[in-house]
C-alpha cells in the first residue's frame, strides 16, 4: 500500500505513448526546440573522451545530421567537439594542420653519418 504523506499529493507519470499535459501545452518552451548538427570530421585518432562525446550525441557516420534537443547539456557537448561537428546557423571552420614539424634526433644522426 503506497499512501502519500500527509498534505502531499502523489504524482503519477504518464503511461507509455501518452503525452504529459505540461509538455503538450508548451510548459517548457526550450525543450521543444531542436538543434541540427552534422558530423564533419572523423573521430579516428581522437582521444577517448572526445570519441565518447560524439557517440553520446548519436553520431554513427560522417556527414550524418542529427536533430538534438536544445538544452544546456547538448550545447556543452557540441562546444566540446566543435572542431568535429558543424551546427546549423554557425559556420564550420575545419581545423588546420600544424605548421611546424618537430624533427627527431635520429634522422639528424643518419644524415651526419651520410645515409
Amino acid at each position: 500500500m503506497n499512501v502519500p504523506a500527509r498534505g502531499k499529493v502523489a504524482k503519477t507519470l504518464p503511461a507509455r505513448g501518452e503525452v504529459d499535459a505540461r509538455s503538450a501545452s508548451g510548459g517548457d518552451v526550450r525543450s521543444t526546440k531542436t538543434i541540427k548538427a552534422t558530423l564533419m570530421k572523423s573521430v579516428i585518432g581522437a582521444k577517448p573522451a572526445i570519441r565518447a562525446t560524439v557517440e553520446s550525441l548519436g553520431f554513427r557516420r560522417l556527414n550524418q545530421t542529427r536533430e538534438l534537443p536544445d538544452n544546456d547539456a547538448v550545447r556543452g557537448m557540441l562546444k566540446a567537439v566543435n572542431f568535429l561537428v558543424a551546427v546549423e546557423g554557425t559556420p564550420y571552420v575545419r581545423p588546420k594542420r600544424s605548421k611546424y614539424k618537430i624533427w627527431r634526433k635520429r634522422s639528424d644522426k643518419k644524415h651526419k653519418r651520410g645515409h
